[in-house]
């Protein structure tokens, strides 16, 4: 007994064709499946290499920064013993880790102007600078593994290293607070 036939294109595509004809609409939806896909990417190409703004990486390392500051207050919060959400530490702890891991891709050639607190420096000492964020994603680092250990004074140790190098850049590193 023969399946019935009443959606070909269906059972072409997820039953093994049986016949010529079959065959050949295989090869029709996947040449206009090709060929629409073809077609979107030629269209989305533009899009894809146009090269960000200044302004726009400016704002993004903003935020990346300001993620920053919030996960590590809301861990100092933790560490300290201010809040109970200690389930929620190595949470903060992974993403400092994530975003922490190319602060000096956040600061590309060209963003030196406008609306940012980065100084200079960062762009002429840029040796030095890297050498910092370096520091600063080691000790977030050194933090996350801590928490898996659980000792209390290693985490505290090491979550007060951790601010210790961001102060530490900042303060090289970023225009003063008017």
């Amino acid at each position: 007994m023969q399946a019935k036939r009443t959606f070909p294109l269906i059972q072409t595509v997820f039953i093994y064709p049986n016949n010529k004809e079959d065959i050949s609409v295989m090869q029709r939806v996947n040449m206009r499946s090709l060929c629409t896909l073809s077609f979107v990417l030629v269209l989305l190409a533009p899009m894809a290499l146009k090269a960000a703004e200044p302004e726009d990486i400016i704002k993004y390392r903003q935020n990346i920064m300001k993620a920053i500051g919030g996960h590590t207050a809301a861990a100092g919060s933790i560490v300290q013993g201010k809040v109970d959400y200690k389930n929620q530490l190595a949470d903060h702890a992974r993403a400092l880790q994530a975003l922490i891991g190319d602060i000096p891709g956040l600061f590309p050639k060209d963003s030196d102007f406008g609306d940012t607190k980065a100084q200079d420096v960062v762009w002429s000492n840029r040796v030095e600078f890297e050498k910092r964020a370096k520091d600063s994603k080691t000790k977030v680092d050194l933090f996350a593994k801590a928490l898996q250990g659980g000792n209390q004074q290693t985490i505290g140790a090491s979550f007060k290293a951790v601010g210790e190098s961001c102060k530490a850049c900042h303060k090289d590193f970023r225009k003063k607070e008017e």
